[in-house]
Formats: structure tokens, sequence, C-alpha cells
């Protein structure tokens, strides 16, 4: 090995190399509850972090299929009228902040719908808080978490609510 070498003992591997810290693309799911602000809090923080953006995600309900007009779209007026007031708190949370961020509303089931559209958008990183339950009890009730760490297209932090 000649002195100088990438190779060599001791080499610096980064040597000649610009080293750049990739802007991330963190999906914080929320859904207004106290596990939910906790994430949102080291979402932020992360976001600073690494100069990165947020997608702001909020799941509801799907809209029931079997009601008529005009009830069906006075439910759905309803449901995304919901919706907005839940993401309100994170939006001003976010912009107090000075983070970028932007916010989606999906329909349907949580745990699906966060692993699609990390998927879709590419995020980096999943953001999501937790109640805290055993793998056994979110295997049994269906845990949103629990889905997403199992399906998910890239990692995953769950944030768990301290008891104080």
């Amino acid at each position: 090995m000649r002195p100088g070498d990438k190779n060599a003992p001791g080499a610096d591997p980064t040597a000649g190399k610009e080293t750049e810290m990739k802007e991330s693309y963190i999906l914080l799911a929320v859904d207004g509850s106290a596990h939910a602000d906790r994430a949102a809090d080291f979402a932020v923080d992360l976001a600073r972090l690494t100069e990165g953006r947020i997608l702001l995600l909020y799941c509801h309900r799907s809209f029931p299929k079997v009601i008529g007009e005009p009830y069906l779209q006075t439910m759905i007026t309803r449901i995304l009228e919901d919706a907005q007031k839940r993401l309100a708190p994170y939006c001003d949370r976010l912009h107090q902040a000075r983070v970028q961020f932007e916010e989606r509303i999906a329909e349907g089931s949580a745990g699906k719908a966060i692993v699609e559209i990390a998927e879709i958008e590419k995020c980096d990183l999943i953001v999501m808080g937790t109640r805290g339950r055993s793998d056994l009890q979110g295997l049994l009730l269906g845990s949103v978490t629990h889905r997403v760490l199992q399906t998910a297209p890239c990692p995953v932090m769950v944030v768990r609510h301290s008891q104080a």
C-alpha cells in the first residue's frame, strides 16, 4: 500500500469526500391524544436537527356507505371538520417551531394509511405515539402502532407517553 491510499490502515474513509446531511422527511401521525402530543415534540426536535420537514397526518374513520343524501354529505362535512379541529393544534405547534410541514387527512384504517402514505411520499421516518401496551395486547386489540411497526417501508420511532 502506498501512502495516501484510501484503503491504507488508519486512512480517513471520508477524506476527499464532502459529507452532507440529507434533509429528512418525517411522517408524524397524530390523533389528538397526549401520546401524539409527545410524539410531535420529538418530531419537531428531529426536524430541527436534520433541517427536515414534516408530513402531518391524521386518519379519520371511513365515511358511512349506507347513508343516503343529504345525510351522507352532512356526515362527511362533520367528519372533515372534526379532522381539521384535531390537526389545528399541531399546525400551530409546527408554525411556532418554524418547522416546514404539510398536512394530510386520510380515510380508513390508520395503520394501513400511515404505511401507504409513508411509502407513496418516500418518507425517511415515521414518528408516532403509543399507549405502551404489550405486544400481546397490541396484537389482540389490533394496535395501529403494531401494524405500522410490522409493515412500514422506513424506520419507525415510537414515543411512549410517560405516566408522570
